[in-house]
């Protein structure tokens, strides 16, 4: 029997998914502004039928990435320690109905003494690793909360969160900078980098975030030059730490992948080779890639070819 899939990445604020034929092949997508924070309450089923419904023939299955899981979606799927892999995380589904709709779980991992969370970047690295045919990586997932990922033999071994999107909202719309900043005014390449570099200075962030001010009282910032300068202070800063981190643990010859669309992955491109870092940047429907890949392993006979990433 040849199945089809539905694969279907339910986030905070966004609600997408995919319809994937049996030769692994996307019949048609959706995307809907409908995150786990905007269903009520005992909703997600009926939301789901809604939105996905008329895709599930009776020997169609489906696999839901990201917040879905968590405490405040559909149902928990309880973390799944690092180091994991395909193997790990199919132990680990929450099935809605056995065989049909399952939640796939995030992973967990520890810090010092500090734990760790993701919910839907695990999907992605996997399927990033098996459209790249490679085992062993590192990955830079940019966002809200950014992940910084290590892989080893096809398991995520470890990874960490920095809050910097979240970072650049509070600095550009809930501080003293905000009233020299237009937060959403277009990238100025030039000025962003010069925000990458003075984060590598002494000083540090809280040190560094207050020359945006003093250069816009200075005239050497405009307000539309500020989003950009303080985007390139934060991502600097992310880069510097986690760039500190792969020089001590991992080999030079260990390739870099941002995961990532628009103009978020773009900044971090300009970051990494203005830093002297190599990146190879993966667009985000890796993410179907990833839950092809899953579905391949939980159900070989039914899912036999490989997915075509389109």
């Amino acid at each position: 029997m040849q199945r089809k899939l539905v694969a279907v990445d339910w986030g905070t604020s966004s609600l997408r998914g995919a319809l994937i034929n049996s030769e692994g092949v996307v019949l048609e997508k959706r995307a809907f502004p409908q995150g786990i924070m905007q269903v009520a309450h005992g909703q997600f089923q009926h939301v789901f039928e809604q939105r996905f419904g008329d895709w599930m023939a009776a020997d169609t299955l489906c696999l839901i990435s990201g917040m879905a899981g968590s405490r405040q979606g559909w149902r928990e799927a309880p973390y799944c320690p690092c180091p994991s892999g395909f193997e790990d995380i199919a132990q680990h589904l929450q099935w809605i109905e056995k065989d049909r709709i399952g939640i796939v779980p995030g992973l967990s991992t520890w810090n010092d003494d500090t734990p760790d969370v993701m919910r839907g970047e695990e999907i992605q690295i996997f399927g990033a690793l098996t459209s790249q045919h490679i085992h062993s990586a590192q990955f830079v997932l940019p966002g809200t909360h950014s992940k910084w990922a290590h892989v080893a033999d096809g398991k995520i071994t470890a990874f960490k969160t920095f809050m910097t999107g979240e970072f650049y909202a509070l600095l550009s719309q809930h501080s003293i900078l905000a009233k020299t900043c237009l937060p959403d005014a277009p990238l100025k390449k030039d000025v962003f980098i010069e925000g990458v570099m003075q984060s590598q200075k002494p000083g540090g962030l809280l040190h560094h975030a207050f020359s945006a001010r003093s250069l816009a009282l200075f005239e050497k910032l405009n307000p539309a030059q500020s989003s950009s300068y303080i985007s390139g202070l934060l991502i600097g800063e992310e880069i510097k730490s986690a760039k500190d981190e792969r020089t001590e643990k991992l080999e030079d010859q260990t390739p870099l992948f941002i995961l990532g669309n628009g103009q978020l992955t773009q900044r971090y491109g300009f970051a990494m080779e203005a830093l002297g870092l190599s990146a190879t940047a993966l667009a985000d429907e890796v993410t179907w890639t990833g839950l092809w890949a899953l579905a391949q392993h939980l159900y070989p006979q039914d899912f036999t070819q490989n997915f075509t990433l389109s």
